[in-house]
Parts: C-alpha cells; sequence; structure tokens
C-alpha cells in the first residue's frame, strides 16, 4: 500500500463534500491539476477507483462512503491533538459547510461571511437548502453547522438556541388591506380573504400558521407554495397575495422591496431558531469560532429590529 498521510484524508474529504476536483481545489485552496494528482494518489492507496464521472462530476464509489464517516471522525481527532484550544486565525484554511433556509442567508450570510474573513482571511462558507431536519447530514460530515427548528433530541447532536421570533404578515406597499389609511391592524375576516403564498423549502403549504388558524375556526387559501422566504417576498411585492414569515425574514425583504408589515390578527406562531452540530466538533476551536460568530450576528440582527 502506497504512504499515507493526513493530507491525503482532508483530500477525501473535501472531494466527498464538493463531488468535483474543480470544488474540491477551490476548498483546499490548490490547482484543479494539483487536485486531480492527488485523486490519483488516493486511488493508489485505497486500491479503488473511489470516485467515478457523472455529468459534470464525480459520484463517491460505495468505498468512498463507507470511508466518509470515519475520514471525519480522523480528522477531527488529529485537529484536536495538535491543535488543543490554540487557533491562530490568520493561519486557518477551512470551509465550514452550513445548512440554512434562504430566510438565513438572505439575512445574515454575507454579514456573517464579513465578520469572519476579518479575522480569518482563509476561511469561506458553504451553504446548502435545508430541505429537512435529517441529522445524518451532521453525523455524516457533509454539513457542519445546521441552522433552523431544531430536530427532536439526540445524545451525539448538540443545539444551542440562538432567537426566538414570531411571524408578521407582509403585503406589497399600496395593498388594498392598507387602501382606506394609514391602518395598522388587519382583521381576521380580511386576513383570510386574500390568497396567499406559503413559503416552504420542504413543499409542505400546511404551517403552524395554518395550524393556528385553524384553531379560531378559519381557514387561509394557500394560493401558491413558494420554494422559500425569498421568492415568496418577490411574490408579495408584485402582487396581491398576502406572505406571512419569521419577523427577521419579513424585515430583512422590506429592505430590499416595496413591502408593508403588519402584526397577525390571530396571536402569532413563534418559532426558535437553533444551531446544531455533532458532539464530535464541540472541543474543536475553529469550530467553536464559527459559532460563537453565528451567534452574535444573530443576537445584533434580532437587537437592530427591536429598536
Amino acid at each position: 500500500m502506497s504512504q499515507v498521510d493526513f493530507n491525503m484524508l482532508l483530500d477525501l474529504d473535501a472531494l466527498l463534500r464538493e463531488g468535483s476536483v474543480v470544488g474540491a481545489a477551490q476548498a483546499l485552496h490548490v490547482s484543479p491539476s494539483a487536485m486531480s494528482r492527488r485523486l490519483a494518489r488516493l486511488r493508489a492507496a485505497a486500491a479503488d477507483p473511489l470516485f467515478v464521472a457523472a455529468g459534470r462530476g464525480l459520484a463517491p464509489t460505495q468505498r468512498a462512503l463507507a470511508m466518509h464517516e470515519r475520514v471525519r471522525a480522523a480528522i477531527d481527532e488529529v485537529r484536536s491533538i495538535f491543535f488543543s484550544d490554540e487557533l491562530d486565525l490568520s493561519q486557518l484554511r477551512r470551509t465550514f459547510t452550513l445548512r440554512a433556509s434562504d430566510g438565513f442567508v438572505g439575512v445574515w450570510a454575507t454579514r456573517l461571511v464579513s465578520a469572519m474573513m476579518a479575522e480569518a482571511p482563509g476561511v469561506s462558507l458553504r451553504f446548502v437548502p435545508r430541505a429537512n431536519k435529517d441529522t445524518e447530514a451532521l453525523r455524516g460530515g457533509e454539513v457542519d453547522l445546521d441552522i433552523g427548528v431544531a430536530a427532536a433530541a439526540e445524545p451525539d447532536i448538540v443545539d444551542e438556541a440562538l432567537f426566538e421570533t414570531s411571524f408578521v404578515g407582509v403585503v406589497r406597499q399600496g395593498h388594498p388591506l392598507f387602501a382606506k389609511g394609514a391602518r395598522s391592524k388587519v382583521g381576521l375576516k380580511a386576513f383570510v380573504a386574500w390568497p396567499h403564498i406559503s413559503a416552504s423549502q420542504r413543499g409542505s403549504g400546511i404551517s403552524q400558521l395554518d395550524m393556528a388558524l385553524e384553531a379560531a375556526g378559519v381557514r387561509r387559501n394557500v394560493a401558491i407554495v413558494a420554494p422559500g422566504v425569498q421568492a415568496a417576498l418577490v411574490m408579495a411585492s408584485t402582487s396581491d397575495f398576502i406572505a406571512a414569515m419569521p419577523e427577521p425574514f419579513a424585515h430583512w425583504g422590506k429592505e430590499h422591496h416595496r413591502l408593508q408589515l403588519f402584526r397577525l390578527p390571530i396571536e402569532a406562531p413563534t418559532v426558535q431558531v437553533s444551531q446544531s452540530w455533532h458532539k464530535r466538533h464541540q472541543a474543536d476551536p475553529a469550530h467553536r469560532w464559527l459559532r460563537a460568530h453565528v451567534s452574535a450576528i444573530c443576537a445584533a440582527g434580532v437587537r437592530a429590529m427591536q429598536v
């Protein structure tokens, strides 16, 4: 067997995460040709192709998939041994993968990246859609941090609350709901009389708001199920449809579109947004640094919204 070193673990992990030679090269800050040579070395060491061509990318073989969790665990263990609690941010070269809704990405992604790069220029963030709450992505190392409403508690997953927020209504400026003056309140009957847009990355048109309305004895007409918050905001800004969403996302939308926000005519449902990670990252200084930035950015954003 060929000689194996720690960098080969990093190479294999990057290829598994990115699914292409070019993507892995960018994540590791090397050229594509150098990454191709590293892949050839991995194949020789494993006596397995590890990856096969799939369109413009690479598909892992069963051998590569079986190795992934052990590779991630080995990388984290070696980092904990050699780096302990010391972290030189100026020398940190790492790409973190965060799973979050498009609403979170719109509100906080650029602020988060800017704050982190000011301390660690070699760090980058990769956001992937939060299509589900499956913790296997955290467990298998495909995702470093999951942001949203946390899944049911699991012994190897750590959850930390970021903020709690309520839903608000969103309509375009000049919407007929407010045509008779500068009213700030919308009645329940008027609220459900107009067609609605529901934002759901999972494609479900039923939300906590619908359950609250049903408890009040009414239903809204969900005419459109948008694939996310940003699409719902654009649709609301160009139609007479009503959207309802967590308040930070609505305030962000108001800054970028001609929108008016209003309090819902029922007791608004609330959601607690958390960040979740696998326990193996608990003592990782770089991961702790990432989590601290996420927490600080969210706290600052929620405070500013309340001013």
